[in-house]
């Protein structure tokens, strides 16, 4: 069943410096500088399958996978997502950019059984990335909008049950790359305890006179190196201007640095040339 909204429900807007189109809700919940900085922090290799769990419309699976296209990188793209209409958005987007992705409405916080019925079985995924809902209800004042309240707000088993999606469909020494709330860096540290190690934090700033609002994080299922911080991204500086990085990062011709990490580890000779990006740049 086609759930697609008609199109003058819908905007269509430019990511990756125009090289992403994606249709998305004019109203609810719309993807923005959070779902391509997750894209920007996520490493894949060539042959990757590739998880990101509430895709909405799919921006940040989509844009990493626009990404490392440009090194010549195949990955199997799957894309979850609880919402039907969001769901179907995606798909659209997915064909309407030529990137193959099999979307699955489903949500993340079913059984294992039901994973496995959507061809998401245990330990049989190499990436996940995902962006949860993250602001605490008890904070937030509750939306009108249905869809725009289960993208963003939290209940307080939301962040523990993703998490434990993740680490149950990867396989041991695979990736979670997720962006949250900073202040709520302490709630991610005790639910990726449990499994997960390897640990990378890549505190965001809006500017230089404000303290993180976001964070960035990288954790390997079954990892035991030593948790790294990294220096904090700011997006923009003392005037105002972007950050040249950030805008590299946007423009999906730079990656920050916790999509450094797997390529600094990789066995070169078991992957396809060029498809750790560590020092490679989409073409201009």
């Amino acid at each position: 069943m086609n759930c697609a909204p008609m199109s003058e429900d819908v905007t269509q807007d430019a990511f990756l410096g125009g090289r992403l189109l994606l249709r998305q809700l004019k109203s609810g919940h719309r993807a923005g500088h959070d779902a391509m900085l997750l894209a920007a922090a996520t490493s894949a290799r060539h042959g990757d399958r590739v998880v990101d769990l509430g895709a909405g419309v799919g921006a940040a699976g989509l844009a990493l996978a626009k990404r490392v296209a440009g090194i010549d990188v195949v990955l199997d793209l799957v894309l979850v997502e609880i919402d039907a209409q969001l769901a179907a958005l995606a798909r659209a987007n997915a064909a309407a950019n030529a990137i193959a992705a099999d979307v699955i409405v489903l949500d993340v916080e079913s059984s294992a059984e039901t994973f496995a019925a959507a061809r998401l079985a245990p330990d049989s995924v190499d990436v996940v990335l995902m962006n949860p809902p993250f602001n605490d209800s008890k904070r937030h004042r509750a939306s009108p909008d249905r869809a725009r309240e289960v993208a963003h707000v939290a209940s307080a088993t939301t962040l523990q049950n993703w998490i434990h999606a993740a680490r149950r469909i990867l396989k041991s020494q695979g990736e979670l790359t997720l962006i949250w709330r900073a202040d709520g860096i302490a709630e991610v540290l005790a639910a990726l305890d449990r499994g997960f190690g390897s640990l990378e934090i890549l505190p965001v700033h809006a500017d230089v006179t404000t303290v993180a609002n976001r964070i960035l994080l990288r954790a390997v299922k079954g990892g035991r190196a030593p948790t790294r911080l990294h220096a904090a991204l700011v997006l923009n500086d003392e005037s105002g201007v972007p950050n040249k990085q950030v805008q590299e990062s946007l423009m999906g011709k730079g990656i920050l640095p916790l999509a450094q990490s797997r390529c600094r580890t990789a066995d070169v000779s078991s992957t396809a040339a060029g498809a750790c990006p560590t020092a490679v740049r989409v073409p201009r």
